[in-house]
This record gives structure tokens, sequence and C-alpha cells, in this order.
């Protein structure tokens, strides 16, 4: 049985941990870190959780903690996990890193964009990055892990087989994502209040967007050149899910036939990608509350162009879900152990 160790259990990454990893197997929470709620009981914080998780929050002492257990999962704020990190701590567990601390290879490109002095860039290296599709046999040699963010994951996974393959022009890459507010996570702010989101939608972080380096960078690495792209996220009335439209140049014809192809040929035994049928578009509806994306494409002829669309729930596939995904392939696990969960609907 691996114990697990969460900090950041109250958040709703955090508590999306706990939903999930209560139905594991393999794996038994034995500290729920939450440095707003110490001493109170979890399932005072998340109702859901009454007779089900009988734990008291505790504090985010990573020294402590990685005394008693096998892996530390850190759903926190960036800069938090990256100033707890040290040899001696991965010494003993194996860490997953929710936040962004080391998603990102160039540290003056993270402390730009975050805007925070990284504290503890030598491990940046060393860092996994968590999009298991991609770095499975990596993954499963680590001991720490930069587990992707929500809107890279579907944005690369979506993009990945036809960049990969050449089919597109890396520098014409525009994303348009959309996502609901548990993205924004649970943290009071005036813009998430119902009144303010309700019945609207608007674009946010317009050319700033955090993720934007995160995305280039994993796409670079695909095609082999350093990549500048748009990307525009928005913010809708829903609680979850997140939906991605990207437009790119076909760097020659092709047919649906040939492109069906090369999409088949990276996630054809991928058991959370789905690739869609021909002429249906992905929908956050029927992945919410799952770890699956659902992916498709349209070919437009007339301007030579190729729309690439993917669909999944933030907070499984684009948090807990993939960081148990990547907990799974580090001790030898079946993969999808704990994530076999079908979409809800309605």
């Amino acid at each position: 049985m691996i114990k697990v160790g969460i900090i950041g259990s109250t958040g709703y990454a955090g508590q999306e941990l706990v939903r999930l990893l209560v139905q594991h197997k393999e794996a038994e929470i034995v500290w729920f870190g939450s440095k707003s709620y110490i001493d109170k009981k979890y399932s005072d914080v998340f109702h859901n959780m009454f007779q089900i998780v009988d734990a008291t929050c505790m504090d985010d002492n990573m020294d402590e903690l990685s005394n008693q257990v096998d892996v530390i999962f850190t759903a926190t704020p960036q800069g938090l996990c990256a100033s707890l990190m040290n040899e001696t701590i991965l010494s003993k567990v194996k860490v997953i890193d929710l936040s962004a601390d080391y998603r990102i290879k160039d540290v003056n490109t993270y402390e730009s964009w975050y805007g925070i002095k990284h504290a503890s860039p030598n491990y940046i290296s060393e860092a996994v990055y968590g999009l298991c599709e991609i770095n499975r046999e990596e993954i499963k040699k680590a001991r720490l892990i930069a587990n992707p963010g929500c809107y890279p994951t579907c944005s690369i996974l979506s993009i990945y087989p036809l960049i990969k393959e050449g089919l597109i022009d890396p520098q014409s890459i525009i994303i348009d994502a959309k996502s609901g507010t548990s993205g924004a996570g649970r943290g009071a702010k005036v813009d998430n209040l119902y009144c303010e989101v309700n019945e609207n939608i608007k674009a946010y972080g317009v050319t700033t967007h955090r993720h934007t380096p995160e995305i280039e960078e994993q796409l670079a690495i695909a095609a082999g050149e350093k990549i500048a792209l748009n990307f525009t996220p928005h913010l809708v009335p829903m609680n979850r899910g997140i939906l991605v439209t990207a437009y790119a140049n076909l760097k020659e014809k092709v047919s649906y036939e040939e492109v069906k192809a090369v999409y088949d040929k990276y996630y054809k035994n991928e058991y959370f990608v789905r690739v869609l049928e021909k002429g249906i578009s992905p929908e956050t509806r029927w992945v919410e509350g799952s770890n699956f994306v659902d992916v498709n494409f349209q070919i437009d002829a007339r301007t030579n162009r190729i729309i690439m669309m993917g669909a999944m729930d933030n907070l499984v596939k684009g948090a807990a879900g993939q960081a148990i995904q990547n907990m799974n392939l580090m001790f030898g696990l079946s993969e999808d152990e704990g994530l076999k969960l079908v979409p809800m609907f309605p």
C-alpha cells in the first residue's frame, strides 16, 4: 500500500486528489495538509467526505511528512513547493508537484512570467514533465514530477501528433481556450463571484497568461525548434471543463484519412485520449468527472488550415487525475488504477 501525503488538500485540486485516492486500491492518504484548516476535521471542510474521511487537517511540514509517506502531492500556489524542496526530502520520497514550479526548464522564463524568484532551481533539470502520454518512460524513473497545467495538457495533446509529424507550421499556432471557474482555484476573488461570472464569458490573461511559455516549451520540444504562439483563455460560467480550439497552417494538402492516421499513431493505445469519429466535436459535458481527453480535428481546405480540438475535465486530467496517473507509473502500477471513471452526465 502506497502511503500518500497531500499538501494543499483543501483546494479544488487537493480535494479532487482526496476524492480519487480514497477509491484507489493501492494508496492510503495519511496526511491531509492544509495551512488554512489546521486541526479542523477534513469532512467539516468538505461535507461530501462525511463518514468517508475521518482525518484532521495538518500543516505543510514536508520534512516531517517525508518520514511518514512514500509520495507527496503538492497542490499549492506557485513558489511553495520550490521553497520547501531539498535533497533530504527527495532522498526519502517521490514528489508530484501540481504547481508550475518545475514545469518550465528555463528558470529566467519562469521568473519572468510568474514574477517570483525560484527557490530551488537546481531541481528544475531533474524534474520530469508529467504528461504521461508523451513522457511515460521518463516518469517511471523519476523522483520529482512537474504535473502539467490544465490548459497545457488539453492544448498539447490536441496539437502534439501533428506538430511531431511535421504536418503543421509551428509558428502559425493560435490557441483559443475556455475553462470553468474551478480552474481559478478556491480562493476568494471578486472576478470569480457568482454575479461576476454568471451569464457572462470573457477573455482574460490576453497575451500574458502564465501557461503560454509552458505550452510553447513543450511543443517546441516536439517540433525541434523554438515556437512563439498566441494563447487566449476565456472564463465561462460552469464549474468544470476545458475546451481548446487550436488553429495552424498546414504545410501541404492532406486528406482526412492522412491526418486521422497520425492521431491514431500516437493515441490508438492510449486509454485516456479518445480520438472522436469524423465530424464529432469534443464537448466538455462528455468528459466531466473523468480522466479522459477527447480530441478531434477539421481540415479547412479553403484556407489550408487545420482546426484541432480538445475537451477535458480541468480538475481530473487537468490536475488530480493526471497526478495519480503519474503516481501509478512511478510505483509500477497499472496506469489507470483508480482512474477508470465514467464521465458524469447530466
